[in-house]
């Protein structure tokens, strides 16, 4: 019965939401092309419930919302939490990555440059990079009130795995051919 055992862990681990037992049952019924008794998938559940609620585990096996999920011990809450701050503060929104893509290829460039791309306010923007340490100030500009100048940094090269600014993809990368009717006429 281990081989049972380990195909509902795998199912459960690779559910996104709670995995209703009928659900089990029908993907083991089409893995094996056989009838798997509901006893027999509820009673596999009932040792993995009981497997990891030991100490051994960060993790159990929780019922919830009609089905099963495997869910971290509240011990390791503290753990986790930081680890999802750190990964939010990774992650880059919509205006950030617009705000990005205009310093990376337009830089050297001030704030009033990137705002004219974008026709809005990019302080916050700027200032998330800066944080993030993508983009950093290059001087300033002698233009009208010396704007600071804006380019990319190192840490922006290993944020997205290239070694130069050439390693950009160019627009003719993202060119589509047109659409045509009709034959071509030589």
């Amino acid at each position: 019965m281990e081989f049972l055992h380990r195909h509902i862990e795998a199912l459960i681990f690779c559910a996104p939401e709670p995995l209703a037992v009928l659900e089990i049952s029908k993907c083991l019924n089409e893995m094996f092309g056989t009838e798997v008794p509901l006893d027999h998938i509820e009673s596999a559940i009932y040792d993995l419930r009981k497997k990891f609620n030991q100490e051994d585990f960060a993790f159990s096996l929780e019922h919830l919302g009609g089905g099963y999920q495997f869910l971290t011990k509240p011990a390791y809450q503290v753990s986790i939490s930081i680890l999802l701050r750190q990964q939010s503060q990774k992650r880059l929104s919509t205006a950030q990555l617009e705000t990005l893509s205009i310093i990376a290829y337009k830089q050297p460039i001030t704030k009033g440059e990137i705002e004219q791309i974008r026709g809005v306010n990019s302080d916050y923007s700027v200032q998330k990079l800066l944080e993030k340490e993508l983009i950093e100030i290059k001087g300033k500009s002698e233009g009208v009130g010396k704007p600071l100048i804006y380019g990319t940094s190192e840490k922006f090269m290993e944020y997205f795995g290239i070694n130069s600014i050439k390693d950009l993809p160019q627009p003719k990368d993202f060119s589509q051919p047109e659409n045509q009717i009709g034959e071509e006429r030589e």
